[in-house]
């Protein structure tokens, strides 16, 4: 079997049958096939900005493609939404609309913009509408990253350099990780509570690259979700921050679904 097509079905049978996916919900009538996609928009997820993103630009631009990142509030969902929804209004044409972590939620919402051809997920929440994303994470064991978490008097979070370098970014050279914890974005306390009210990845095809050494979104989870979306998956030996760690490969997985 081609692993761009793979289906765990020892892992995720047994999961897929307790859980299910449930009805379609929250999500406009499918749209038929559009033509490849030469634009592709980047969305970072928590604890980190639109620099993480700096491996995986050279890449694509390499190959012709029209590139930008959005630098996230990571105040509300809403906001977020709006700050992507922004970026792809400057897109002419198909788009490929790529989320990393958190901003899986960002990407099933956004994605629903017309002109958006392909969702990527990179390790990365694929909630469906009306989801409690929290409450299914809790059906996994939780990783070590969220121990790691430091709050400041008014109530916003970041990981902790402990944390950060050994459940976030382990895979990371040291010198590069350090970068990246100095540059972390902060995250409100409302962040998390926010809830999509579309799923995209209903009616967009969808890509998606699991972490296996993930310490911050189990593993588990992740294939769930990709399975759950049928999505073209691929398994990567890396960390929460295979966008660094795995850069071509990741590149490789968006140039896919960009369908050129």
């Amino acid at each position: 079997m081609d692993r761009r097509t793979f289906v765990s079905t020892v892992a995720l049978g047994s999961v897929s049958a307790v859980m299910g996916a449930g009805p379609a919900r929250g999500a406009p009538a499918a749209t038929g096939p559009m033509p490849p996609a030469k634009n592709v928009v980047l969305v970072h997820g928590a604890y980190a900005d639109g620099s993480c993103w700096a491996d995986v630009i050279p890449f694509l631009q390499a190959r012709g493609l029209i590139v930008a990142s959005v630098q996230n509030p990571l105040r509300t969902l809403e906001e977020d939404v709006a700050f992507a929804n922004r970026t792809l209004a400057l897109m002419d044409g198909p788009t490929v609309l790529v989320g990393h972590s958190y901003s899986g939620m960002i990407v099933t919402q956004a994605g629903v913009d017309p002109k958006v051809s392909a969702l990527v997920y990179i390790a990365a929440r694929a909630p469906d509408a009306g989801e409690d994303y929290t409450a299914l994470a809790k059906r996994f064991p939780t990783p070590p990253a969220s121990a790691g978490l430091i709050k400041a008097a008014d109530g916003y979070a970041q990981l902790s350099e402990e944390a950060f370098l050994q459940d976030f970014a382990q895979d990371v050279d040291p010198a590069r990780a350090q970068v990246l914890y100095t540059v972390q974005g902060r995250v409100s306390p409302e962040l998390f509570s926010g809830i999509v009210t579309q799923a995209a990845w209903r009616i967009k095809p969808a890509f998606y690259a699991v972490s296996t050494n993930d310490r911050t979104i189990n593993p588990d989870l992740e294939r769930f979700m990709a399975n759950r979306m049928n999505a073209t998956t691929i398994e990567l030996d890396a960390s929460h921050l295979s966008i660094v760690s795995r850069a071509k490969e990741v590149s490789d997985l968006i140039l896919e679904a960009t369908g050129a």
